[in-house]
Formats: C-alpha cells, sequence, structure tokens
C-alpha cells in the first residue's frame, strides 16, 4: 500500500511539473518582451532555480527561449522580418563598449550576441538581445555591478557580434559609424 501511495504521489508531481512547464512555455511565447526569472518564479510560486531548470529543459525539448541578460523570450516573438549580419568588432574600455553598443540600437539595430574565439574551447559565445538604450543601460549597469569579465576581454577587445535589423540599408548604416568610429575590424 505505501509503494502504490509513493507511485501515485510521484506521478501527480510529475503532471504538476509538466503543466507548470506547458503553462511556462505559454507565458513566454505569449509574452511582448523579455521577462526575468524572479518575475516567473513569484508567478509559478516556485523557486528561481526550478524556472532556470524548467528553461533548461524546454529549452532541451527544442524550444525557442531565448535566455537574456533582460530575461527570457521565446525567439518567435520577435514578429518582424529582418536582416542579420555578423560583424568583428574591437573597443577599448568601457564608455567605447557603451558607444558600440548604442551606436548599433541608435540606427535601429539589434545585437543579438557576442562571440570570441577561445584558443582552448574555441567559440564562446553569450545572448545579449540588446534593441534600446535601455537594454543597453541595463546590460552595462549589471556588467558593473556584477563585477565580471567581458568575453572580449580574452581577445584583447576582438569580438563578433549578430546585429540584425530591419534591412541590408540600416546593416550598412551601422557598419559605416562602427568603422567610423574605430570599432569595425575589417579585412
Amino acid at each position: 500500500m505505501l509503494k502504490y501511495l509513493t507511485d501515485y504521489k510521484s506521478e501527480v508531481v510529475k503532471i504538476k511539473t509538466e503543466e507548470r512547464r506547458n503553462k511556462l512555455l505559454q507565458r513566454l511565447k505569449n509574452a511582448k518582451q523579455a521577462v526575468i526569472g524572479s518575475q516567473l518564479a513569484e508567478e509559478f510560486d516556485v523557486s528561481r532555480q526550478v524556472i532556470v531548470q524548467d528553461i533548461a529543459l524546454l529549452r532541451a525539448r527544442g524550444e525557442g527561449i531565448v535566455a537574456t541578460s533582460q530575461g527570457y523570450f521565446y525567439e518567435d516573438n520577435l514578429g518582424i522580418p529582418t536582416v542579420k549580419a555578423s560583424i568583428a568588432c574591437r573597443h577599448g574600455d568601457n564608455d567605447e563598449l557603451r558607444d558600440e553598443l548604442l551606436t548599433v540600437v541608435n540606427y535601429g539595430g539589434r545585437i543579438i550576441d557576442v562571440k570570441v574565439e577561445h584558443p582552448i574551447y574555441g567559440e564562446l559565445s553569450g545572448n545579449l538581445m540588446i534593441s534600446s538604450i535601455d537594454d543597453v543601460n541595463i546590460f552595462i549597469d549589471n556588467y558593473q555591478q556584477n563585477e565580471a569579465s567581458l568575453l572580449s576581454e580574452l581577445t584583447d577587445g576582438v569580438h563578433l557580434h549578430t546585429i540584425e535589423a530591419v534591412n541590408e540599408q540600416v546593416i550598412e548604416k551601422i557598419k559605416a559609424e562602427l568603422r567610423e568610429k574605430g570599432y569595425l575590424l575589417e579585412e
């Protein structure tokens, strides 16, 4: 009898867990902007770590959930057709970091990620999803408050960004401005 109750309780927990994950996925699919983990934890009455685990398992199933410093979002929610480009950049200090990011968003671009080539690990990347001045400020504040290191510090400031914009003309304007400021690396 005890084994039956234990098995039953285990099955109920599995069902509730799966229900939560399905509702979490729907929440992200319906969100118009990134949602932070602590907010999701509060909504679902679980710890933030449970949300992190749920997100990891949903992503492992192939769900298009993107984790950024601004929170989680479902990648199909971007909703508008865009053009993407990979650009190589180099900047020095924090003022140049801010200026580089602001240059992209001020022209209407979005910085999808940052990548560096590490001699041991190969390509290392981080999701950024920065598309506004507020996003830039949040990223810089998080970086400074956490006393974190930038990936580009591993490569003497050299890094790649995937950027996107509504058309190729915007991409070219962004590149021209980055070139003029000395941030764009080209052959």
